[in-house]
């Protein structure tokens, strides 16, 4: 699912890392969005609509909607279409508005 050729960008990836999501181990490219492994292993829904519990997914991608927000180790409302990836993140998808712990 990810695009690997592109007429005009040029994707930069970083060194593999591992990452935990939902209690799964996963892998992406250090520096990308984490949003962009979570879209590659087929996670389309990133959270529920407050208010209808409606699913959303990878919106806008530059971080001004909140399609997105999830909790990253353990901060609510992390908007991961532009949270850039480190080794060892604890990603979660957030209910409700989001709690700090």
């Amino acid at each position: 699912m990810r695009i690997k050729n592109h007429p005009i960008l040029e994707f930069k990836r970083g060194r593999k890392v591992n990452f935990t999501f939902e209690g799964r181990q996963m892998t992406g490219y250090e520096g990308e969005p984490i949003a962009a492994p979570l879209h590659d292993a087929g996670i389309m829904v990133l959270r529920h609509s407050i208010r209808y519990n409606r699913p959303r997914g990878f919106f806008c991608a530059i971080g001004h909607c909140s399609s997105c927000l999830m909790e990253v180790d353990g901060r609510p409302n992390v908007r991961v279409c532009v949270e850039p990836l480190k080794e060892g993140m604890v990603v979660r998808r957030q209910k409700g508005k989001g709690e700090l712990k």
